[in-house]
């Protein structure tokens, strides 16, 4: 008995360094009303199983350590609650380490006001492949995929497309939902059809390319190598000026440059005159609506 107790507890540890997300999740709500007890053990109970589906579902065949684990974090804002029905966004957000250091550098950070879901207490959430079963689980394992994806792709040219391909196909499983943002023609094209449809177009490989160059060759090398990662830094975004130009305004562009504003100012607080008016330069080319936050880099 002994044994066979030993044998299932090593299977547990085994299948818990192998998930892919590090996902810490939070609820807020902004319902006017005042919010009872019973509705706190339900956002509890929610939060939980959200929790559970994206750090326990296996979403890949690659072997992950518990220490290559992507982090990300979720905020579900609350809105209204209807019999089970809940209206609000959620922000999602992931990032990754920096090699020779203890930073870890943004790779995506986007709210997304389409969130509507059902659910009651004791309800179960579990994803099921090629199979739209409700809006909360499709949700949940798009943003996991696409999380995955930019990832891969940040470790490797193009690495990440099967798992764009599959947060594609999640949307393509809920085209027959009555859920807000599986859809093209919603009002706005910064919904999750067009975050995962965008990134599959040729003309946004430059995107893609840059998320590589800008991880791997650049901030990577910031250690060893400032000079040179700095340059590739700049040939990365300078990438992005040609899908800018063809596609204005495209929420994978304009996220992307948003996401690193923060990290940009830091990385050339020292920097010459310069090397700060061309990479301000570049930044303004990407996403001219937002250029007086990029000026921010000059002071």
């Amino acid at each position: 008995m002994n044994k066979i107790l030993t044998l299932v507890f090593l299977t547990l540890i085994v299948r818990g360094y192998s998930q892919e997300l590090n996902c810490q999740v939070s609820l807020i709500t902004n319902i006017k009303t005042e919010v009872t007890s019973a509705e706190k053990e339900l956002f509890e109970q929610l939060k939980q199983v959200i929790t559970d589906l994206m750090n326990n579902t296996k979403w890949t065949e690659e072997k992950f350590k518990v220490e290559e684990r992507i982090n990300c974090q979720l905020q579900l804002q609350i809105n209204t609650i209807n019999a089970g029905e809940f209206t609000g966004s959620i922000q999602v957000q992931s990032s990754r380490p920096v090699y020779n250091g203890s930073y870890n550098t943004t790779l995506f950070n986007f709210q997304d006001d389409n969130l509507d879901f059902t659910y009651t207490r004791s309800s179960q959430v579990i994803y099921s492949k090629n199979q739209f079963r409700d809006n909360l689980s499709s949700i949940l394992a798009f943003y996991a995929y696409y999380i995955i994806a930019l990832d891969f792709d940040s470790f490797s040219k193009q690495g990440g497309t099967k798992y764009f391909q599959e947060a594609q196909q999640i949307v393509t499983n809920a085209q027959t939902a009555t859920g807000k943002g599986w859809k093209s023609n919603e009002q706005g094209k910064k919904n999750r059809y067009w975050l995962v449809e965008n990134a599959l177009q040729q003309l946004f490989e430059p995107l893609r390319e840059c998320y590589y160059e800008y991880h791997r060759l650049g901030m990577d090398h910031m250690y060893d190598k400032p000079d040179e990662a700095k340059k590739a830094i700049y040939t990365a975004l300078d990438k992005l000026s040609k899908v800018s130009a063809a596609r204005p305004n495209t929420i994978n562009i304009i996220n992307f440059a948003y996401c690193k504003l923060n990290e940009l100012k830091n990385l050339y607080s020292t920097a010459k005159p310069e090397e700060k008016t061309q990479i301000v330069a570049v930044l303004k080319k990407i996403d001219p609506t937002n250029s007086t936050k990029y000026e921010e880099i000059l002071n």
